[in-house]
């Protein structure tokens, strides 16, 4: 049997750049298994696979080359856009079903925004022994750290270990020793680290950023929309920027360059961020076919 396989680059900044993921437009009758197979055949970060959903309008699965996972920003961006792209789909409030729940989707034009939850945060002391340790895996010292702050893991859907740094230069020289992330990721149970400074390429714009997530077989990777929604709040919450709309950018200091731009919408209530939207463009790139 041969599967058809888009790829989709998501969070486009412009023409160019973005996160390319594989998406499986009829993944109906497909095994755990296969999936799996395929995503290591695709060899991009994620791929997600659409199906028919009883309490949504797709069901999507994701799979990393290495495991499935619950949620992908970038994967749900590409394959809402592309769906609507192909005329499956119209603007307008949407939804996925997920393995841990529905979730909204909304579609405005050549955007897809999904839906995360309230954050929840957990500190880490850069001076205790985690946070040494944390510190060591990107060899950083405590002084290239936004004074007065804590390292956080936040969580909206997935946990990610927020790094606040000092500037996008101590950002672009970050060293990442990928056995110690994935190692303390499995202890944090992360995806990854999101490292970031508050410098970015285009004015207007919140945080310029890096992330890693070796635990899920993925380097480095150059737009998360997972991610760019516990930054949002974080940055709302603790870097004092109250601003209910944020631009995240990802991918410019990556080795080789593919610019990411996220956009983070922040909804509230009695002050407090209750949830949120994040999204971008997605643009169709190519296909491949893949044998199982």
């Amino acid at each position: 049997m041969f599967i058809e396989v888009q790829i989709v680059n998501a969070f486009i900044d412009g023409e160019r750049g973005g996160n390319p993921a594989g998406v499986v437009v009829d993944a109906n009758g497909l095994t755990a298994a296969q999936k799996l197979h395929i995503a290591q055949q695709v060899g991009l970060s994620e791929t997600a696979f659409v199906s028919h959903s009883n309490s949504a309008t797709r069901k999507l699965e994701f799979f990393t080359p290495t495991k499935q996972i619950a949620h992908c920003g970038h994967a749900t961006v590409a394959t809402f856009s592309l769906l609507r792209q192909m005329g499956l789909v119209g603007d307008g409030r949407l939804s996925k079903e997920t393995i841990d729940g529905n979730r909204d989707i909304l579609v405005a034009g050549e955007m897809a925004f999904m839906e995360q939850r309230a954050p929840r945060y957990t500190p880490i002391a850069p001076h205790s022994e985690l946070g040494g340790r944390i510190l060591a895996s990107l060899e950083l010292e405590p002084h290239h750290l936004w004074p007065n702050l804590d390292l956080y893991v936040v969580n909206t859907g997935n946990s990610f270990l927020l790094i606040p740094l000092l500037d996008e230069q101590i950002v672009a020289n970050l060293q990442p020793q990928q056995d110690a992330i994935e190692a303390i990721s499995e202890e944090l149970d992360l995806i990854g680290y999101y490292a970031f400074s508050t410098t970015t390429k285009v004015d207007g714009r919140q945080a310029g950023v890096r992330m890693f997530a070796p635990r899920f077989g993925i380097p480095e990777e150059s737009g998360t929309g997972m991610a760019a929604g516990p930054l949002a709040c974080f940055l709302y919450d603790y870097l004092g920027l109250k601003q209910p709309e944020m631009l995240i950018e990802q991918g410019w200091l990556m080795p080789n360059p593919s610019p990411s731009v996220i956009k983070v919408v922040l909804e509230f209530e009695q002050g407090q961020i209750v949830r949120l939207m994040a999204g971008g463009i997605g643009k169709t790139i190519s296909a491949m076919t893949i044998e199982i």
